[in-house]
């Protein structure tokens, strides 16, 4: 998974949509305490940030090197850079020990894991029994009427391009596993649905296509997604303001639950 993103990791920190403060604020309303954050898959650090401003201590773990030079570096964040296949020991020596974790977050990347390992590892180190998980993910985005629909075939005609798993973003995270039980005040784990939106012109909206891990797949093929023909008709249909840009909303899904009413 981290190779997909290696060559684009600086367009990802620039052009990736932050995430809206409702989302934060109703995780933080389902964990007792605010101690400690495992922010997993941190990426360029934009939950790891948000978090930090809730939380007295995050720790940001990703298996990328490269993408983790772009977080952002505040006093309460530590980041770690860990293997593809995390061990129990690694776990213990670079996040912490079992149930020592108020929350664990996944922010767009819960679909890249091995499930059933992470599961254990989140099950071994969150407090019990009202540790709190967090995932979420984001769809395509939406802009006006306009230009819709032609992003939409833009983007049905770049799905041989992705990965299989891009399948459970897509699907909303709706059918993704996820054996929790409702944290306090839901019947439900969800997903609960948000909304972040991002002001951006034109060149950074085709920067965002490129942080796409579809993009480089496609490239690497020969192919360019956003070729001369594709670059007319999004320009075409890009009614930006008198600044140049246009409001770019993101669809947020967020799995909750908590470990001490475990589903089998």
């Amino acid at each position: 998974m981290a190779n997909l993103f290696l060559k684009q990791a600086k367009q990802y920190s620039k052009t990736r949509p932050g995430y809206p403060q409702q989302l934060f604020d109703f995780i933080a309303s389902k964990t007792p305490t605010h101690d400690v954050v495992w922010d997993v898959g941190t990426g360029s650090g934009q939950a790891a940030v948000s978090l930090a401003s809730i939380y007295k201590s995050v720790i940001g773990t990703d298996t990328s090197n490269t993408q983790l030079e772009f977080a952002p570096k505040l006093p309460n964040i530590r980041y770690e850079c860990t293997s593809a296949t995390l061990s129990m020991s690694e776990l213990e020596q670079k996040i912490g020990k079992g149930s020592s974790i108020d929350l664990v977050t996944v922010a767009q990347a819960l679909h890249w894991f091995d499930n059933d390992t992470f599961y254990n590892q989140v099950k071994c180190i969150l407090k019990k029994p009202n540790g709190v998980i967090a995932a979420w993910c984001y769809t395509i985005p939406e802009i006006d009427d306009q230009f819709d629909p032609i992003f939409h075939k833009f983007y049905n005609e770049s799905k041989p391009y992705w990965d299989s798993l891009r399948g459970l973003v897509d699907d909303k995270y709706t059918s993704i596993k996820f054996p929790f039980g409702p944290v306090d005040g839901c019947d439900h784990t969800g997903p609960f649905e948000f909304r972040s939106t991002k002001l951006m012109s034109l060149d950074e909206f085709f920067m965002y296509i490129k942080s796409w891990s579809a993009y480089q797949t496609a490239k690497e093929k020969g192919v360019e997604l956003l070729n001369e023909n594709v670059v007319n008709e999004f320009t075409k249909a890009w009614n930006e303001d008198e600044n140049g840009q246009k409001s770019v909303t993101y669809p947020v899904y967020l799995r909750i639950g908590k470990v001490g009413e475990l589903v089998n």
